[in-house]
């Protein structure tokens, strides 16, 4: 008998470090751009999490491929210690589904986001549903930019002129590419979501948001604002962010 109750405490302290890092609350938030835009928009959020105790990292994006903006996301993913929320806005909501497949991505935030399902584009997804705007315009190159003389109206209608000026002479190309390969990872099937919806979105059907993020299963919370709603209404965004951190 006493053989039986020293294996089973053996087995019990065994168990407790596992239990512990079960438990261990999310102090890392890793924010995945989308195309057309840098990580500097993410300032104001960056600064509301950090005030509560997060440490925020911003994955930048090339942009080249979507292998190369997966990779560059796995690569910040692989420098954090201890559990991560992974945020992705518009195109990064599909580089973050399939850059997740770690144990340490405890939750995934979708932010007037793109969720393709394995052997979906970027592009089928945009062309399921009508669009609210045709303000991309390819070059010759195979790239893909907004309209300079759209940006404002289309992707940061809620934002001073002059900022969204700036932005547009300032964005960064993505690739046709980039839009036409095939996701191979959805990881939103597994791990626990949470969802922006931008209602005013003039660059991603709202429409179009709300039936991805109904098919993955997301809490959704839906916010008065424009494509870039993460800069026009950066409360409201980060306390999303911070509720996926805090959920058990």
């Amino acid at each position: 008998m006493n053989t039986i109750r020293t294996l089973a405490a053996a087995l019990a302290l065994a168990a407790a470090p596992a239990l512990h890092a079960a438990a261990e609350p999310v102090k890392n938030i890793v924010i995945v751009s989308g195309s057309f835009v840098d990580g500097s928009g993410w300032r104001v959020i960056h600064d509301i999490l950090t005030q509560k105790g997060y440490k925020v990292t911003v994955a930048a994006q090339p942009h080249t491929s979507l292998d190369d903006d997966i990779a560059a996301a796995r690569e910040i993913l692989d420098q954090q210690v201890g559990p991560v929320v992974l945020v992705g806005h518009s195109s990064g909501g599909a580089v973050i589904s399939a850059a997740s497949e770690r144990d340490k991505v405890k939750a995934l935030v979708y932010v007037s986001a793109l969720l393709p399902d394995v052997g979906e584009s970027l592009a089928q997804v945009i062309g399921s549903k009508p669009a609210p705007s045709n303000s991309v315009k390819p070059t010759q190159d195979g790239h893909l930019f907004v309209d300079p003389a759209r940006f404002h109206a289309d992707v940061g209608a809620d934002l001073p002129e002059n900022r969204t000026n700036f932005m547009a002479i300032s964005q960064v190309p993505a690739t046709v590419a980039t839009f036409n390969t095939q996701i191979w990872a959805a990881a939103w099937r597994k791990k626990p979501s949470y969802a922006v919806l931008s209602t005013e979105d003039r660059a991603l059907s709202p429409d179009l948001q709300r039936w991805m993020y109904q098919r993955a299963g997301a809490k959704v919370t839906e916010v008065k604002a424009s494509h870039l709603a993460y800069i026009s209404q950066p409360d409201q965004v980060a306390k999303v962010i911070d509720d996926a951190a805090n959920a058990r």
